[in-house]
């Protein structure tokens, strides 16, 4: 995509078109502030430079039928959401459709030279199924702290080599396109907020627990990064007084006792005590656990796993009733790999939030799981270089 909108109305109408899908010059009219003579020179400009195509006449409103314009469907975005333990990559077309999605496993652990090369390897694979001849844009999240004006990751706890890697520089150099990278949690935020749960609500945060924990903060329609792109990282708040080494250093952090490396850990330990038969067996035919392991034994009615569930939401709805305290969301939406725990998870976060909010917050606060589940992060990565790329900057 070599083409960029020329003043801040052409990159609403391309907003207005990714997001609403065709529509016709009237319906755009009703949705923009201008002129009927300037909407049309707009428009007319976003067919020259081949960003916008026509697409037929519009359904009849009465007197001359409107023309409908869309996004031109050639356009191509790389969505890549890199995980602690994987990775997924999608194509998506002009209005985020995800035209192909393949998710492979990956330790993040491993550094960054060996998972761009699985990335590179699976945005291959997709452009050689045919559903993408060239890339226009990616998006590319990753599981920790990003400084977003230059793309770098900082500090992240579980990544471990990834300090100051050029991550937009390397990856727009092999991709021969603009890339844009953030923290994976603001990015099921984009998604959710595009094609999910969110679509509608413009106050929210999106807490994603996978391996770690971390929160997406959007207000008034947008992500809220923070000064330095650390906003939202909640599996550091302490939730003990001198409790449990956390992997950043500190002592009692939310990550400590709940996330999928903090479930493994205590349904190892419930195994080997004799307090799960159901884990126990598991373990001894498979040598670990995951979390995956602990929602099927809390299934089977195993009352270990229940309550490592039920004391993990505890310790997460603690957290985050002090978010909703502070912030006065209007949906809490809560994603990432161990949402496989269902509902016995969700209900003990709802009851702590509003045990420990005031009434004024909770009274009409939905709390729910996000619909989207993994296409969250890759939907949202498309959605964050469309951004970047159906914007308006003055030289």
């Amino acid at each position: 995509m070599t083409a960029r909108p020329g003043n801040v109305h052409q990159a609403r109408l391309l907003r207005l078109l990714r997001d609403g899908g065709p529509s016709s010059r009237a319906q755009l009219g009703d949705r923009i502030e201008l002129s009927r003579s300037k909407l049309a020179v707009e428009i007319d400009r976003l067919l020259d430079t081949g960003l916008v195509v026509g697409d037929g006449f519009a359904a009849s409103r009465g007197g001359r039928r409107s023309h409908n314009v869309r996004l031109a469907p050639q356009l191509r975005f790389l969505g890549v959401d890199i995980g602690a333990t994987s990775i997924d990559v999608a194509v998506t077309g002009p209005e985020l459709e995800i035209l192909g999605h393949l998710t492979a496993p990956m330790d993040v652990r491993e550094g960054p030279v060996a998972v761009f090369e699985q990335v590179l390897a699976m945005a291959a694979k997709l452009k050689d199924a045919g559903l993408a001849e060239h890339f226009d844009g990616a998006g590319i999240g990753v599981p920790g702290p990003v400084r977003f004006p230059d793309g770098i990751p900082v500090a992240p706890p579980i990544m471990p080599g990834w300090d100051g890697f050029p991550v937009r520089e390397a990856l727009g150099q092999e991709l021969g396109c603009p890339v844009m990278v953030d923290n994976d949690v603001n990015l099921m935020a984009l998604g959710e907020q595009h094609a999910g749960v969110a679509h509608s609500v413009q106050d929210f945060i999106c807490v994603k627990i996978g391996t770690g924990i971390g929160c997406g903060i959007v207000a008034d329609g947008k992500v809220h990064r923070g000064a330095t792109g650390s906003a939202g990282d909640i599996g550091h708040i302490q939730v003990e007084a001198d409790g449990r080494q956390c992997p950043c250093g500190n002592r009692g952090c939310l990550e400590a006792y709940f996330g999928g490396a903090a479930l493994a850990r205590d349904a190892e330990g419930a195994a080997r005590d004799g307090r799960s038969a159901e884990l126990a067996a598991r373990l001894d035919a498979v040598g670990t656990l995951t979390a995956a392991d602990v929602a099927s034994a809390a299934s089977a009615g195993d009352v270990a796993a229940l309550d490592l569930i039920r004391n993990g939401g505890n310790r997460t709805g603690q957290v985050i009733a002090g978010l909703v305290s502070f912030f006065n969301p209007a949906l809490v939406v809560i994603g990432g790999g161990v949402t496989g725990l269902g509902h016995t998870l969700l209900a003990a976060i709802r009851t702590q939030v509003y045990r420990q909010s005031l009434p004024l917050a909770t009274g009409n606060l939905p709390i729910v799981l996000g619909e989207l589940g993994p296409a969250a992060g890759v939907t949202g990565a498309a959605r964050l270089i469309s951004d970047h790329l159906f914007s308006y900057t003055p030289t």
